[in-house]
Formats: structure tokens, sequence, C-alpha cells
């Protein structure tokens, strides 16, 4: 057999750079490595690039609830336990009774022609379901003014509570601009184009200057959310860019969101310095569920916060490294029995108890071992600087961190519950494009914060803000939390 030159090992999928023995290693070898590390960098690029410019959505990286069902056959009782707790919802609607009566010409019998007929029951029941388009409503108060008979005394009955002094909006209508922009991602100038269909021209401006005035009631609540998440053991974060309004062009902002469990703290910075997550954390000690990104170095120090890394992220490197490793796959499959062994203990109803932490210990850590070796036997196969030489690399680089999720029951096995708390900011983005300002951004971060902490607890934002909005500036700061959406209810007084 001749010598090869490099070009034949470029081709030939059965010779591999790492098959070669080391003491035969000389510039030509370097040389070669290099080459190769550099192409398989640049083919990673191309497919990132083609994914991004023209390939489908749905080719994209498929939910790990979709993979965990693959091949699964259908639950039948569970689909007609879906369809049961959907018609009970149905039957909670308001009702319209609306009873057709036979013409009279009609009211004989189809048989024998008698026109003796009797009621059967309360009919035959046919059910639609109808829309009723929202309403809004010209609302006069009227005070009640008694004048003395003996002097020029007036008295005047107390007005409505109003949610921005001296303002001409309730806080219904204030509420739902809030909720249209922050949980709907409505733009303000589509919302205008709503109201004037329906018979209040309101301008873009005017919407604009009373969601920021809302904002600026209901600021004592999301500072106080802000307050409230160092106290959990365990908090999660992520954040996204948002671009921001400014002279001659846009410039670069930041959506950060610190969640718990029943919590959503989102919060606008004009950087990605770590600075933000040292003023939310602060000295706070428990776990940290975040990736690989260093701007939460200064929180994840010794006496502060244990990193726990996100196997989610992981997945996806994987993932995009497939399409010029194949092999990747087998990751992808590991990876998928961790998330198995989770949707157990959620079938079994014993997420985040000690049950669930001996599962885990039991199934996890054999996963866990068949991962290190699959590592191990794959590094030295592929270039560092490769698809899936970088996805190794990444892997090892977070391990310790990666597998704290075996040190507590409660520490999710991925990130995605705060990355969902930026799918909203994100569709945002995309539909009003930036925000006005630093000052802005503040204000509706903060209303992002209420309205997904609404979200997240079941609760309506519309219902939720409309009450709050003349309540918050009545109540006692010091019974704030009273307010706050995880404990709010209807009953809640104004005042003490």
């Amino acid at each position: 057999m001749g010598r090869r030159s490099t070009a034949d090992w470029k081709f030939d999928q059965t010779w591999s750079l790492a098959t070669v023995p080391e003491e035969h290693r000389c510039e030509w070898r370097e040389r070669a490595e290099a080459a190769e590390a550099r192409l398989g960098a640049l083919e990673a690029q191309v497919e990132a690039l083609t994914d991004r410019v023209f390939r489908k959505k749905s080719e994209k990286m498929p939910p790990v609830s979709m993979e965990l069902e693959r091949g699964k056959p259908v639950d039948s009782e569970e689909t007609q336990r879906k369809r049961r707790e959907a018609a009970a919802k149905k039957a909670e609607l308001p009702t319209e009774q609306i009873f057709h009566t036979i013409p009279e010409e009609q009211r004989f019998c189809p048989k024998c022609g008698a026109r003796e007929l009797g009621r059967v029951g309360s009919g035959k029941e046919t059910v639609e379901f109808e829309y009723v388009p929202a309403r809004l409503i010209r609302r006069v108060h009227l005070q009640e003014t008694l004048a003395c008979k003996r002097c020029e005394g007036m008295l005047v009955a107390d007005g409505p509570v109003r949610a921005i002094e001296k303002g001409h909006y309730g806080p219904g209508l204030i509420a739902h601009i809030i909720t249209s922009k922050c949980a709907d991602s409505i733009p303000l100038y589509r919302l205008a184009k709503q109201f004037k269909r329906e018979g209040l021209p309101v301008t873009r401006t005017t919407m604009g200057d009373l969601l920021h005035a809302g904002a600026r009631e209901l600021e004592p609540l999301y500072l106080r959310l802000r307050e409230l998440v160092p106290a959990a053991d365990v908090v999660g974060a992520d954040e996204t860019p948002m671009p921001v309004l400014a002279p001659k062009q846009t410039k670069k902002g930041f959506i950060w969101t610190f969640r718990t469990e029943n919590l959503v703290s989102l919060i606008f910075s004009p950087s990605r310095s770590g600075e933000t997550a040292r003023k939310v954390l602060g000295q706070s000690k428990g776990y940290l569920v975040v990736d690989g990104f260093t701007g939460y170095n200064s929180v994840t120090l010794p006496d502060r916060r244990i990193r726990v890394a996100c196997w989610a992220h992981v997945r996806r490197r994987f993932f995009e490294a497939q399409k010029t490793a194949p092999e990747s796959r087998e990751m992808l499959e590991l990876i998928l029995e961790l998330y198995r062994v989770e949707k157990q203990a959620a079938e079994s109803r014993i997420l985040g108890t000690t049950k669930h932490l001996e599962l885990r210990r039991s199934a996890s850590v054999a996963v866990i071992e068949r991962i290190v070796d699959w590592l191990k036997e794959q590094k030295p196969r592929h270039p560092p600087k490769g698809p899936l030489g970088q996805a190794i690399q990444y892997t090892l680089g977070q391990w310790r961190a990666l597998q704290r999720f075996l040190e507590d029951p409660r520490i999710p096995l991925d990130n995605n519950w705060s990355e969902r708390a930026l799918r909203v900011p994100a569709l945002g983005r995309k539909n009003y494009l930036f925000f006005g300002g630093d000052e802005p951004g503040g204000h509706i971060a903060g209303l992002y914060s209420l309205v997904q902490t609404c979200e997240v607890n079941g609760i309506d934002p519309q219902s939720y803000l409309a009450d709050v909005l003349v309540k918050v500036k009545q109540h006692p700061q010091a019974r704030i939390d009273e307010l706050l959406p995880h404990r709010w209810t209807t009953s809640t007084p104004n005042t003490s």
C-alpha cells in the first residue's frame, strides 16, 4: 500500500487522525489535525446558518415531552380524562337559554293533523358556544352633594378611588392594556385599532402613558417580588437581549429572569454584566440553576449559591452536533433516560420528596455512569473544535454542576422553567421591536413579573391587576405581601 496523503485521510471514513500512533507525530500531522479541526468548525457554521435561514422550525430540536411519548401507545383513559375536564370547564361558562317556539301555523300533528298538542319536557336541547365581544362603557360617578340650609356649608360624598389620580380611565381598562402587552405581546398600535372598532378612539401615546403610570403605581409589588426571590433555596436564572430606543439607532439591553417555584421576577438591565445577578441574589445561599454564562460566577462562590447546570443546554448541543456526527444520537438517548426518570416521579406524584431523591440515586445514577463511559470513549475520536468535540468539552466543563440534581429532589433537571419566563418578552421583541428607554424597560419588566407570577399561580392577570391597581395605594406597606399574586384573593381588604 502506498503512502497516504492528507487528502486521502479527508475522504476515507475508515481512517482517522486519532488512529495514527503517537510516535509518528510530525509537522505534517499537526498541520493535518489543525486543518481537520478548522474544517469541522466551518462545517458546523455552515449547518448553523443553513438551519437559521432555510430550515423549517419543525426541523429543530423536538421538546423532551414529545420525545418521551415517541412510539408510546395512546393512553385512552388519559385522553378521556382530559376530555371530561374540558367538558366540565365548558359547563361552567355563563349560560344563556333561548326558547324557540313552533309558529302557530305549524302547530298540528304531522300524522293526524290534530291541534291538541302537549309540551314534552323542557324541549330538545342544542348547545353552542358563542363569543360575546368585550364592551367598553362610559361610567359616570355622581357624588351626592348636600347644602346647609342655615349657612353656606356644603357636604360632598367621597368619589371613587382612582387607579391614576385625576385620570379618566378606570383600573379595568388599564389592567387590560397591561395584560394585552405583557401577557399576550400585543403592540399598543394594534390595541388602538381594537379600541377604535369598539367605539373608544384612544391614541397609542395615551395608552403608553397609562401603561407606565400603572407600572409606577404597582412598583411596590414587583419590587417586593424581587426581594422575596433570594429567600428561596432553589432559584433559576436566565437572560435575553432586548433592543432599547436610543439616538440614531437602538442599543442593546437585557431582560433577566429570576424564578422560584411560585415567583417570577424579571429585571431590565442596560448590560449583561454579573452586576444584575449580584444585585438580585446578593449574599443569599442555596442552589442557582443556570447555563454556562460567566455572569453568574460572582454569586456562585463557595460561600454563596451552588451552581447547577442545565441538561437541556447539553441536549441542545448534541442535537446540533448530530448533523456532522450521527453518533451524537446515542448521547441524546442517554439524556432522554434521565428525563424518563423524572416523568416516572411525576406520574407517581413523588416530585420533590425523599422518594424522588431515592429514585434518582438508583435509576439516574446508573444513566450518569453510562454517560461518563460514552464521553470517555468519544472524546479522543473527535477534534476539540468540531461540533461534537465542542459538545463534549461543554459537558465535561459543566460536569460537577450537572450532577447537582442528585443532591436535592427540588432541583430541576434543566433550566427550562426560567427560559419559559423569557418567551413572552422574546415574542414582544418581535412584535413591538424595542423598549422606549431604560426607565420604560424597567417598568415593562416589573409588569412582566406580576403578570407571569399570576400565570404561574393560576390567576387571571386581568382580574388581579384591576383589583390591586386600586388597593395598592391604600394598603399598609407592612402588609404589602397580601397583594402579591401568590397570596392575593378578591376579598383582600383595601385598608387595615
